[in-house]
Protein backbone atom coordinates (compact mmCIF):
# COMPACT_ATOMS: atom_id res chain seq x y z
CA UNK A 1 0.00 0.00 0.00
CA UNK A 2 1.16 3.76 -0.51
CA UNK A 3 1.61 5.60 2.42
CA UNK A 4 -1.48 7.79 1.59
CA UNK A 5 -3.96 4.49 1.55
CA UNK A 6 -5.33 3.11 5.12
CA UNK A 7 -4.24 0.05 5.99
CA UNK A 8 -6.15 -2.57 4.73
CA UNK A 9 -6.68 -6.08 6.10
CA UNK A 10 -5.86 -9.14 3.84
CA UNK A 11 -8.92 -11.03 3.27
CA UNK A 12 -10.09 -13.72 0.37
CA UNK A 13 -8.07 -15.09 -2.43
CA UNK A 14 -5.53 -17.73 -1.35
CA UNK A 15 -5.43 -17.12 2.29
CA UNK A 16 -8.72 -16.10 3.30
CA UNK A 17 -8.79 -14.63 6.92
CA UNK A 18 -11.74 -14.35 8.87
CA UNK A 19 -14.12 -11.28 8.98
CA UNK A 20 -16.84 -10.46 11.38
CA UNK A 21 -20.29 -11.72 9.83
CA UNK A 22 -22.81 -9.27 9.13
CA UNK A 23 -26.59 -10.02 9.39
CA UNK A 24 -28.63 -8.86 6.45
CA UNK A 25 -31.30 -6.27 8.19
CA UNK A 26 -33.49 -5.99 5.65
CA UNK A 27 -34.31 -9.23 3.25
CA UNK A 28 -37.18 -6.74 1.52
CA UNK A 29 -34.54 -4.31 0.96
CA UNK A 30 -32.59 -6.64 -0.78
CA UNK A 31 -29.65 -4.68 0.64
CA UNK A 32 -26.82 -7.16 2.31
CA UNK A 33 -24.38 -5.44 4.99
CA UNK A 34 -20.70 -6.87 3.81
CA UNK A 35 -17.43 -6.13 5.66
CA UNK A 36 -14.69 -6.17 2.72
CA UNK A 37 -11.44 -5.13 1.76
CA UNK A 38 -12.24 -1.90 0.36
CA UNK A 39 -15.01 -0.48 2.82
CA UNK A 40 -14.60 3.21 2.00
CA UNK A 41 -13.71 2.93 -1.56
CA UNK A 42 -15.54 4.55 -3.68
CA UNK A 43 -13.62 4.74 -6.80
CA UNK A 44 -12.31 1.39 -8.05
CA UNK A 45 -9.86 2.35 -11.12
CA UNK A 46 -8.86 -1.19 -12.77
CA UNK A 47 -5.69 -1.11 -14.92
CA UNK A 48 -3.66 -4.73 -16.42
CA UNK A 49 -1.75 -5.95 -19.00
CA UNK A 50 -3.73 -6.25 -22.78
CA UNK A 51 -5.05 -9.28 -22.75
CA UNK A 52 -5.15 -10.30 -19.01
CA UNK A 53 -8.85 -9.31 -18.57
CA UNK A 54 -8.65 -6.20 -17.82
CA UNK A 55 -12.57 -4.94 -18.53
CA UNK A 56 -13.94 -8.51 -17.80
CA UNK A 57 -12.57 -8.26 -14.18
CA UNK A 58 -13.72 -4.44 -14.07
CA UNK A 59 -17.66 -5.56 -15.09
CA UNK A 60 -17.35 -8.17 -12.73
CA UNK A 61 -16.56 -5.52 -9.59
CA UNK A 62 -18.84 -3.43 -11.00
CA UNK A 63 -22.06 -6.53 -10.73
CA UNK A 64 -20.02 -7.64 -7.01
CA UNK A 65 -20.63 -3.71 -5.60
CA UNK A 66 -24.13 -3.27 -6.97
CA UNK A 67 -25.14 -6.46 -5.13
CA UNK A 68 -27.83 -6.24 -2.70
CA UNK A 69 -29.49 -2.95 -4.13
CA UNK A 70 -26.67 -0.46 -4.89
CA UNK A 71 -26.13 1.94 -7.42
CA UNK A 72 -22.44 1.49 -9.69
CA UNK A 73 -21.36 3.22 -12.75
CA UNK A 74 -18.90 1.27 -14.71
CA UNK A 75 -16.70 3.85 -17.15
CA UNK A 76 -14.92 2.88 -20.24
CA UNK A 77 -12.16 5.32 -21.13
CA UNK A 78 -10.57 3.73 -24.25
CA UNK A 79 -13.08 3.74 -26.88
CA UNK A 80 -13.75 0.08 -27.40
CA UNK A 81 -16.67 -0.35 -26.21
CA UNK A 82 -15.87 -3.27 -24.55
CA UNK A 83 -18.41 -2.80 -21.88
CA UNK A 84 -20.86 -2.80 -24.46
CA UNK A 85 -20.21 -6.39 -26.08
CA UNK A 86 -19.64 -8.02 -22.60
CA UNK A 87 -23.21 -7.24 -21.38
CA UNK A 88 -24.48 -8.05 -24.66
CA UNK A 89 -25.92 -4.14 -25.85
CA UNK A 90 -25.64 -1.81 -28.25
CA UNK A 91 -22.67 0.54 -28.49
CA UNK A 92 -22.97 2.81 -25.28
CA UNK A 93 -23.28 6.74 -26.34
CA UNK A 94 -21.80 9.36 -24.19
CA UNK A 95 -24.28 9.24 -21.39
CA UNK A 96 -25.08 6.82 -18.50
CA UNK A 97 -27.48 4.12 -19.39
CA UNK A 98 -27.82 1.21 -17.22
CA UNK A 99 -26.85 -2.11 -18.65
CA UNK A 100 -27.68 -4.95 -15.88
CA UNK A 101 -29.28 -5.65 -12.50
CA UNK A 102 -26.78 -7.09 -9.90
CA UNK A 103 -27.67 -10.42 -7.39
CA UNK A 104 -29.91 -9.29 -5.10
CA UNK A 105 -31.33 -6.05 -6.45
CA UNK A 106 -28.79 -2.98 -7.66
CA UNK A 107 -27.99 -1.50 -10.62
CA UNK A 108 -24.91 -1.44 -12.63
CA UNK A 109 -25.01 1.58 -15.07
CA UNK A 110 -22.35 2.35 -17.93
CA UNK A 111 -20.65 4.96 -19.37
CA UNK A 112 -18.28 5.17 -22.68
CA UNK A 113 -16.20 8.58 -21.99
CA UNK A 114 -15.54 10.24 -25.31
CA UNK A 115 -12.97 12.62 -24.53
CA UNK A 116 -14.16 15.05 -27.17
CA UNK A 117 -17.96 15.18 -25.40
CA UNK A 118 -15.92 15.46 -22.48
CA UNK A 119 -14.13 18.72 -24.23
CA UNK A 120 -17.57 20.21 -24.95
CA UNK A 121 -18.54 19.43 -21.37
CA UNK A 122 -15.83 21.17 -20.31
CA UNK A 123 -15.94 23.84 -22.36
CA UNK A 124 -19.64 24.24 -21.66
CA UNK A 125 -18.69 24.13 -17.48
CA UNK A 126 -15.86 26.53 -17.10
CA UNK A 127 -16.46 28.63 -20.13
CA UNK A 128 -20.22 28.60 -21.42
CA UNK A 129 -18.88 28.27 -24.49
CA UNK A 130 -20.17 24.52 -25.89
CA UNK A 131 -21.64 26.34 -28.89
CA UNK A 132 -17.94 27.26 -30.25
CA UNK A 133 -16.79 23.64 -28.66
CA UNK A 134 -18.99 22.32 -31.03
CA UNK A 135 -17.74 24.59 -33.70
CA UNK A 136 -14.08 23.71 -32.43
CA UNK A 137 -15.20 20.29 -33.22
CA UNK A 138 -16.08 20.72 -37.16
CA UNK A 139 -12.79 22.35 -37.65
CA UNK A 140 -11.20 18.91 -35.84
CA UNK A 141 -9.54 21.58 -33.53
CA UNK A 142 -10.80 19.87 -29.89
CA UNK A 143 -9.14 15.98 -31.37
CA UNK A 144 -5.54 17.91 -32.29
CA UNK A 145 -5.36 19.67 -28.57
CA UNK A 146 -5.95 16.35 -27.12
CA UNK A 147 -3.90 14.81 -29.47
CA UNK A 148 -0.44 17.22 -29.01
CA UNK A 149 -1.36 17.50 -25.20
CA UNK A 150 -2.26 14.33 -23.94
CA UNK A 151 -2.45 15.31 -20.40
CA UNK A 152 -5.39 17.29 -21.21
CA UNK A 153 -6.89 14.48 -22.72
CA UNK A 154 -6.01 12.53 -19.36
CA UNK A 155 -7.40 14.80 -17.13
CA UNK A 156 -11.12 15.12 -19.26
CA UNK A 157 -10.96 11.44 -19.34
CA UNK A 158 -10.33 10.76 -15.21
CA UNK A 159 -12.63 13.73 -14.62
CA UNK A 160 -15.71 12.28 -15.51
CA UNK A 161 -15.38 9.45 -13.15
CA UNK A 162 -14.18 12.00 -10.32
CA UNK A 163 -17.22 13.78 -10.76
CA UNK A 164 -19.58 10.87 -10.82
CA UNK A 165 -17.90 10.01 -7.54
CA UNK A 166 -18.61 13.47 -6.49
CA UNK A 167 -21.88 13.67 -7.52
CA UNK A 168 -24.79 14.13 -5.51
CA UNK A 169 -28.79 14.39 -5.85
CA UNK A 170 -31.03 17.23 -4.53
CA UNK A 171 -31.19 15.35 -0.97
CA UNK A 172 -27.45 15.59 -0.96
CA UNK A 173 -26.64 11.66 -0.96
CA UNK A 174 -24.58 10.32 -3.47
CA UNK A 175 -25.91 9.13 -7.01
CA UNK A 176 -23.84 6.25 -7.15
CA UNK A 177 -22.57 4.16 -4.12
CA UNK A 178 -19.43 3.12 -6.33
CA UNK A 179 -17.47 3.91 -9.61
CA UNK A 180 -15.59 1.08 -11.45
CA UNK A 181 -13.15 3.22 -14.29
CA UNK A 182 -11.56 0.30 -16.86
CA UNK A 183 -8.56 2.08 -16.65
CA UNK A 184 -5.53 2.26 -19.63
CA UNK A 185 -3.27 -0.67 -19.62
CA UNK A 186 -0.53 -0.90 -16.73
CA UNK A 187 2.01 0.52 -18.63
CA UNK A 188 0.33 3.66 -18.83
CA UNK A 189 -1.75 4.15 -15.82
CA UNK A 190 0.95 6.19 -13.59
CA UNK A 191 0.53 8.87 -16.27
CA UNK A 192 -2.91 8.47 -16.81
CA UNK A 193 -3.44 9.45 -13.25
CA UNK A 194 -1.23 11.17 -12.45
CA UNK A 195 -2.69 14.32 -14.31
CA UNK A 196 -1.41 16.57 -12.22
CA UNK A 197 2.37 16.08 -13.66
CA UNK A 198 0.52 15.88 -16.98
CA UNK A 199 -0.90 19.05 -17.23
CA UNK A 200 1.69 20.70 -15.31
CA UNK A 201 3.28 22.35 -18.76
CA UNK A 202 -0.14 23.43 -19.77
CA UNK A 203 -1.48 25.58 -17.34
CA UNK A 204 0.00 26.82 -13.89
CA UNK A 205 -3.00 28.44 -13.18
CA UNK A 206 -6.83 28.82 -13.77
CA UNK A 207 -10.19 26.88 -14.58
CA UNK A 208 -7.36 23.91 -16.70
CA UNK A 209 -5.38 23.99 -13.54
CA UNK A 210 -8.16 23.83 -10.86
CA UNK A 211 -9.74 20.84 -12.23
CA UNK A 212 -6.60 18.28 -11.95
CA UNK A 213 -6.26 19.86 -8.70
CA UNK A 214 -9.69 18.29 -8.14
CA UNK A 215 -9.33 15.19 -9.96
CA UNK A 216 -6.20 14.47 -8.05
CA UNK A 217 -7.65 14.92 -4.77
CA UNK A 218 -10.12 12.27 -5.08
CA UNK A 219 -7.78 9.88 -6.65
CA UNK A 220 -5.22 10.31 -3.93
CA UNK A 221 -7.70 10.05 -1.47
CA UNK A 222 -8.40 6.93 0.84
CA UNK A 223 -11.62 6.75 -1.41
CA UNK A 224 -9.70 5.51 -4.62
CA UNK A 225 -8.03 1.95 -4.91
CA UNK A 226 -6.19 0.89 -7.92
CA UNK A 227 -7.02 -2.84 -8.77
CA UNK A 228 -4.44 -5.15 -11.16
CA UNK A 229 -5.35 -7.68 -12.81
CA UNK A 230 -2.88 -10.26 -14.35
CA UNK A 231 -2.39 -13.79 -15.74
CA UNK A 232 -0.02 -15.90 -13.63
CA UNK A 233 2.84 -15.64 -16.44
CA UNK A 234 6.21 -13.59 -16.36
CA UNK A 235 5.22 -10.51 -18.43
CA UNK A 236 1.93 -9.53 -16.90
CA UNK A 237 3.27 -10.76 -13.34
CA UNK A 238 6.61 -8.43 -14.04
CA UNK A 239 4.38 -5.67 -15.45
CA UNK A 240 2.17 -5.67 -12.14
CA UNK A 241 4.80 -5.38 -10.37
CA UNK A 242 6.09 -2.85 -11.61
CA UNK A 243 3.04 -0.96 -12.15
CA UNK A 244 2.86 -1.33 -8.52
CA UNK A 245 6.29 0.14 -7.83
CA UNK A 246 5.29 3.43 -10.11
CA UNK A 247 2.03 4.03 -8.30
CA UNK A 248 4.06 3.49 -4.67
CA UNK A 249 6.66 5.89 -5.71
CA UNK A 250 4.16 8.52 -7.10
CA UNK A 251 2.27 8.58 -3.94
CA UNK A 252 -1.18 6.59 -5.38
CA UNK A 253 -3.24 4.11 -4.03
CA UNK A 254 -2.51 0.61 -4.53
CA UNK A 255 -5.58 -1.63 -4.23
CA UNK A 256 -6.10 -5.45 -4.85
CA UNK A 257 -4.62 -8.22 -7.06
CA UNK A 258 -6.87 -9.64 -8.82
CA UNK A 259 -5.44 -12.94 -10.60
CA UNK A 260 -7.04 -14.39 -13.64
CA UNK A 261 -7.68 -17.39 -15.29
CA UNK A 262 -6.47 -19.89 -12.77
CA UNK A 263 -5.95 -23.67 -13.64
CA UNK A 264 -6.76 -25.38 -10.69
CA UNK A 265 -4.67 -28.66 -9.84
CA UNK A 266 -5.97 -31.97 -11.39
CA UNK A 267 -3.28 -34.14 -9.89
CA UNK A 268 -2.48 -35.34 -6.13
CA UNK A 269 1.07 -33.32 -5.44
CA UNK A 270 2.59 -36.67 -5.99
CA UNK A 271 1.88 -37.37 -9.47
CA UNK A 272 2.42 -33.88 -9.75
CA UNK A 273 6.01 -34.24 -9.00
CA UNK A 274 6.44 -37.18 -10.95
CA UNK A 275 5.57 -35.63 -13.88
CA UNK A 276 7.18 -32.46 -13.27
CA UNK A 277 10.15 -34.54 -13.52
CA UNK A 278 8.79 -36.58 -16.38
CA UNK A 279 9.01 -39.19 -14.15
CA UNK A 280 5.34 -40.91 -14.05
CA UNK A 281 5.09 -44.63 -14.46
CA UNK A 282 3.64 -44.44 -18.33
CA UNK A 283 3.12 -48.40 -17.52
CA UNK A 284 0.59 -48.24 -14.83
CA UNK A 285 -1.11 -45.10 -16.79
CA UNK A 286 -1.22 -47.72 -19.70
CA UNK A 287 -2.24 -50.11 -17.59
CA UNK A 288 -5.35 -47.90 -16.06
CA UNK A 289 -6.61 -47.11 -19.60
CA UNK A 290 -6.71 -51.08 -20.16
CA UNK A 291 -9.40 -51.22 -17.34
CA UNK A 292 -11.25 -48.34 -18.58
CA UNK A 293 -12.28 -50.57 -20.93
CA UNK A 294 -9.36 -48.53 -24.03
CA UNK A 295 -8.15 -52.16 -25.48
CA UNK A 296 -6.68 -50.71 -28.55
CA UNK A 297 -4.17 -48.45 -28.60
CA UNK A 298 -3.31 -48.31 -24.50
CA UNK A 299 -0.08 -47.93 -25.38
CA UNK A 300 -0.40 -44.66 -27.67
CA UNK A 301 -2.80 -43.04 -25.42
CA UNK A 302 -1.02 -43.49 -22.00
CA UNK A 303 2.19 -41.88 -23.69
CA UNK A 304 0.02 -38.97 -24.61
CA UNK A 305 -1.76 -38.50 -21.00
CA UNK A 306 1.85 -38.75 -19.79
CA UNK A 307 2.83 -35.61 -21.70
CA UNK A 308 -0.75 -33.83 -21.15
CA UNK A 309 0.35 -34.46 -17.05
CA UNK A 310 3.61 -32.73 -17.43
CA UNK A 311 2.95 -29.79 -19.63
CA UNK A 312 -0.22 -29.50 -16.85
CA UNK A 313 2.84 -30.23 -13.78
CA UNK A 314 4.78 -27.36 -15.57
CA UNK A 315 1.87 -25.09 -15.79
CA UNK A 316 0.94 -25.58 -12.00
CA UNK A 317 4.43 -24.80 -10.72
CA UNK A 318 4.27 -21.73 -12.90
CA UNK A 319 1.72 -20.39 -11.20
CA UNK A 320 2.57 -21.07 -7.58
CA UNK A 321 6.23 -19.14 -8.65
CA UNK A 322 4.43 -16.32 -10.22
CA UNK A 323 1.62 -16.65 -7.22
CA UNK A 324 4.63 -16.44 -4.73
CA UNK A 325 6.01 -12.82 -6.91
CA UNK A 326 2.76 -11.41 -6.58
CA UNK A 327 2.27 -12.13 -2.71
CA UNK A 328 5.70 -10.16 -2.24
CA UNK A 329 3.79 -6.85 -3.18
CA UNK A 330 1.57 -7.36 0.23
CA UNK A 331 -1.83 -6.31 -0.93
CA UNK A 332 -5.18 -8.19 -1.16
CA UNK A 333 -4.99 -11.10 -4.18
CA UNK A 334 -8.10 -12.56 -5.43
CA UNK A 335 -8.20 -15.64 -7.76
CA UNK A 336 -11.05 -16.12 -10.66
CA UNK A 337 -10.97 -19.36 -12.49
CA UNK A 338 -10.60 -20.24 -15.92
CA UNK A 339 -14.25 -20.76 -17.19
CA UNK A 340 -14.14 -23.85 -19.00
CA UNK A 341 -17.52 -22.49 -21.46
CA UNK A 342 -15.25 -19.22 -22.09
CA UNK A 343 -16.89 -15.83 -21.12
CA UNK A 344 -20.10 -14.40 -21.43
CA UNK A 345 -23.00 -12.53 -19.29
CA UNK A 346 -23.69 -15.66 -16.93
CA UNK A 347 -19.65 -15.76 -16.36
CA UNK A 348 -19.50 -12.10 -15.57
CA UNK A 349 -22.02 -13.16 -12.40
CA UNK A 350 -19.86 -16.13 -11.43
CA UNK A 351 -16.95 -13.76 -11.38
CA UNK A 352 -18.87 -11.68 -9.40
CA UNK A 353 -20.00 -13.72 -6.85
CA UNK A 354 -16.09 -15.11 -6.55
CA UNK A 355 -15.11 -11.58 -5.82
CA UNK A 356 -17.93 -10.83 -2.93
CA UNK A 357 -16.64 -14.32 -1.41
CA UNK A 358 -13.15 -13.36 -1.75
CA UNK A 359 -14.22 -9.77 0.00
CA UNK A 360 -13.38 -7.82 -2.96
CA UNK A 361 -16.93 -6.46 -2.84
Amino acid sequence: MSDSSPQRTRRGGRHPQSRQAVTDLDDNLARVARDTDWDGVRLHVVTGKGGTGKTTVAASLALALAAGGRKVLLIEVEGRQGIAQLFDCPPLPYEERKVAVAPDGGDVYALAVDPEEAMLEYLEMFYNLRRAGKALTRLGLIDFATTIAPGLRDVLLTGKASEAVRRKDKKGRFVYDAVVMDAPPTGRISRFLNVNTEVAGLAKMGPIRHHADTVMKVIRSPETAVHFVTLLEEMPVQETVDGIADLRELGLPVGGLMVNLIRPPILPDDDLSAALDDELDVEAIRMGVKAAGLEDGAAEIARALAIEASDHARRSSLQERELARLADAGVPQYELPLLSDGMDLAGLYEFAEELRKQGAA
